[in-house]
Order: structure tokens, then sequence, then C-alpha cells
């Protein structure tokens, strides 16, 4: 029977949220990019399609920025006044954006060509953008109090809602059905549209009672599926279950000032929230939780994310745009799909007796020669896996070696505990830990005193001290090193008794104030 190597156990990290998995996503986008604009950057949108160039509006100007050169490739400034809401259609083609004067205009972006423009508005208008399911209508929103629905080839208004009170700053339409607008505006309120009949269908009061009751919504954005719309009023953000009629599932408020932008990661699984508090906050939507937490230099006007996810650009009220990027990994979904398609294009027969993808694609004219014979089954050749120090010794029944070599610095404490388990599985701890010096016996006080309050480790390093004050005590007072790590262990173990008793205490303290406040709650009925 071959020998099986340790089994490294998969420990939960000590600091989870520095830590985790998701954190190290988020900060994987490092390499930051910062420019500096004339006026605060207002609007930041990515083109759907690839290679995913993204619009930045500042001042009376929107630029067209490359994702791979981060280098200006348009610049639109046929404006009379404050430019706003620079958006890129799905194809990429035109874009659309608005002015302080009332204006909305389509632009070739190739060209910069102004094809369409649209002036029914009297105010501001603060939000155009395309819809994604019918691509030649525009929604507006303006600070006349009314939004608006624009067919772009008759260059005429398909609908005109005139429900909101004060300006409204904020709107999308649904990416689940192509009759349903959602805006929010300065009335405290966010509503839902039906284009057919023109009429409010759902109002949802985002302001509470009080001196909450007056709190404009800056953004709403709406889930995939269209049952779930998000909505931020203040530093509060409210989430909305539309099937059940604009009812309030949630509040959640995680920043210190005004939250200015909403948006979702490409699978809508992680909601991006900036404020002006300097601060973007990643929440997980299955749960509403922070998982990640970004910091910027100045307040925080707009927020996006690549649909490739290799890039988050955000624009501050200093006018800095900020562009952080990632590399993306070659096992992520997009390689893999132009792994698929080169495998489509070379012959799946090519690829596999090829044993990899370079033999089967294309040099110069002629492909690549297929080698065996058709009928011919490659069979897959294994290597045998090289051990690791401990686990020669350990295959070698050397408990003690095996033990010292997990000792060292350079070796994480999840792999010297593991030994160690495996060691107490073997009934072999107590060899390892036998006939030690004070030299040999340093590096496992050190291992003890080093993790006696890691959660992790917290119980199988009491099992070792156990045994290692057992065998060590009729030593003890011979070794000033010796015995210096003991009184080291011994105060750390103290002082988390010490911690664990204050805590009951501030739980149990804590549990009599919930249970008072919940018992004189008023039902509302």
């Amino acid at each position: 029977m071959d020998y099986l190597p340790v089994v490294v156990q998969a420990h939960p990290p000590s600091s989870s949220f520095k830590h985790s998995s998701e954190g190290k996503y988020w900060r994987s986008f490092k390499n930051s990019v910062f420019f500096k604009e004339y006026a605060p950057v207002t609007s930041i949108h990515f083109s759907p399609s690839k290679p995913h160039r993204y619009a930045v509006t500042a001042a009376t100007r929107v630029q067209v920025y490359a994702p791979r050169t981060q280098k200006v490739t348009k610049t639109i400034s046929r404006f009379k006044d404050i430019a706003r809401s620079g958006c890129i259609r799905a194809d990429g083609k035109l874009l659309v954006a608005g002015d302080d004067t009332g204006l909305i205009q389509v632009f070739d972006i190739n060209s910069r060509a102004i094809l369409r423009t649209f002036d029914s508005h009297k105010q501001p208008v603060h939000v155009t953008k395309f819809s994604l399911l019918a691509p030649t209508q525009v929604l507006s929103c303006s600070d006349d109090t009314t939004a608006k629905l624009w067919d772009v080839p008759s260059q005429s208004c398909i609908s005109s809602f005139t429900s909101h009170t004060d300006y409204v700053r904020s709107g999308q339409a649904s990416t689940s059905n192509p009759h349903l607008i959602l805006t929010g505006s300065y009335d405290s309120t966010v509503r839902l549209f039906d284009t057919r009949s023109g009429n409010c269908e759902l109002v949802m009061s985002a302001g509470g009672s009080g001196r909450e009751g007056n709190v404009p919504v800056e953004q709403v954005l709406m889930f995939p599926s269209g049952t779930v719309a998000v909505s931020a009023a203040g530093p509060i953000l409210r989430v909305w279950d539309i099937v059940a009629g604009g009812r309030c599932v949630r509040a959640l408020s995680n920043h210190q000032k005004t939250v200015t932008s909403l948006t979702f990661d490409s699978g809508a699984s992680r909601l991006l929230t900036g404020s002006l508090d300097q601060m973007v906050k990643v929440y997980d939507v299955s749960t509403y939780k922070v998982v990640h937490t970004m910091r910027y230099p100045a307040p925080l006007l707009c927020l996006a994310i690549s649909p490739d996810e290799t890039h988050i650009a955000a624009g501050m009220t200093d006018g800095t745009l900020s562009v952080r990027r990632r590399q993306p990994k070659e096992s992520e979904a997009n390689n893999a799909a132009a792994v698929a398609t080169t495998i489509l294009q070379s012959g799946t027969y090519d690829s596999f007796l090829g044993s990899s993808l370079g033999q089967g694609q294309l040099k110069g004219k002629g492909k690549a020669k297929p080698l065996g014979d058709v009928n011919e089954l490659r069979i897959e050749s294994r290597r045998s896996r090289r051990l690791k120090n401990y686990d020669k010794f350990l295959k070698s029944f050397k408990y003690s070696a095996a033990l010292d070599a997990v000792l060292k610095k350079n070796v994480p404490p999840t792999i010297a505990f593991s030994l160690i388990q495996e060691l107490i599985h073997r009934d072999g701890l107590r060899i390892a830990l036998s006939y030690r010096d004070d030299v040999m016996l340093e590096p496992v006080l050190r291992l003890l005193v080093r993790h006696t309050t890691d959660s992790r480790f917290g119980q199988m390093v009491c099992d070792v001290a156990s045994v290692v004050i057992e065998m060590y005590t009729p030593i003890l007072g011979q070794s000033p090193v010796i015995d210096g790590l003991f009184i080291q262990l011994r105060r750390k173990v103290m002082a988390e008794i010490r911690f664990q008793k204050e805590v009951q205490r501030t739980k149990g303290a804590l549990d009599m104030v919930l249970a008072f406040a919940a018992s004189a709650t008023p039902v509302v009925r």
C-alpha cells in the first residue's frame, strides 16, 4: 500500500474579513491610475460590448477611454452647458448625453456627429440611458420633475411620466421587461412606471418618519430579474420587493454620508456602493453583509465596474478619475470561452491527439499533423508526487525529525498542526516530544506560545501543552530560556481566560438589554 501524504487541514483564517478569498479578490484591483479632470466627474459608463470602452462625463464634455491603454480615444464637447450622464449603447456605436440646458443629444462615437436631439425638457437632464432590451429607446430624467422615454429613429417622445413632485435624479429601464421604468426623485419616492399605459404602478416611500421624511433619493437600481430594486436615500440603502407590491424588505446603513452611486458586478451577486464619505462598500446580495471596503482620496460621485470585471472606475468631487485594474487569471470564464473557441476552430481530434492547443492551431497555411492512428487511444501519464521532507520522515517513522521539519520559521502553522494531528492519530506525539534538550524543546514551546489564542489551533495547543508539561516538569529550573517560555505560555493562557470571562459578561448584559427592548417595544397593528 502506497504512503499517503499528510493532509493539510483547511482552517478558516484567523481574520476572515481581512484574509478571505472575497477580500483577496477585491484587493486584486490594485493597479490604480489617476486622471485629473477640470470639474467633478459626475458619470462613468462602461460599454457592454468589447473592448468595453468607458465614457467619463465631466464639465462640458464626455471623454471615451480605452481600457487597455487608459488613453482618451474620443472627446465629445458639443454641449452648451455642463454635460450629464454620458451612456454608451450596447453595441458600442452610439452615445447619449444630456446637459444643464435640458437638451439631450445622441452621438455617433466614431465620427462624433450629432445624430438626434431631444429638447422637450426645460430643466437640467441628469439621467440619459439606452434601454438594454429596446436599443432604439432612450430614458431621460430631469429636474423639471418628469421622466421621458424617447424613440431615437423618429426623434419623438413615446411616454412622459409626470407623477413626481421634485427633481428626478435617477432612473433605469428594466433589463427583464421593456415596458417597466424605475425612477427615484428628491420627493423621497421610488416609482415604477409602465410605458404601455404611462401610469405609475408602484410608489415606494424611501423616507422615514420625522426628520428622515424628506430625504432625497439619489440612486435607484433594479436587479436583472426585475423583481427587486435598491434605492439610496442619504446614507441608507433600501431593498424593495416589487413582486410583493413594493414592500421594503431591508434597510442598510453602513456609510456615514450620502450614497451617490450603485452598481452590480457582472453576475449581480455583489452590490457596490460609493458615497461622499470616500468609501466604496461591496455587499453580498444573498445576505446584504459588507464583504469588502475600498477607500478613496475624495468624496465619490459615480462608480462603475467593467462587464469583464477587470476595471473599477470612480469619479470624485475634486475632478479625480480613479481606475483600478486587475489581471484576470487564465482559469476565468472569458479565457475558458476563448480556449473552447480555439478547440472548435482547430478540431477536437487535433486537440486531443496533440495533447495541447498549440499542436492543433494553424501554422502557416496548414494545420499540424495529428499524432497516431485514428483509432488510437492516448492514455494520460501521471507523475508521482514528490514528498515533502516531513512526509519522508513520517514515512520512515522518524517522528521527532518530522516534527522538527515543521517547526521552522518558513512553515505555515496549518502544516505544523496538521502534522501534529497526524502524530496524535499514529500515537506518536510522545515519541516525537521525547528526549529533547533545551535547544530542541524551544521551537515547540514557541509554537505553542505563538498560537495559544488562535481559535483555529487552540484545542490542539492545549493537548500538546499538557503533554509537554507532563513530560518536562521534572527538569524545570535548569534552562532560563525554557523557564521563560513556560511563563509566557502561562500568562497567555491566563489573559485568554480573563478575556473570555469579559466576553461572557458583555454577552449577558447585551442579552438583558435586547430582551428588555423587545418586551418594551409596542406592537403596531
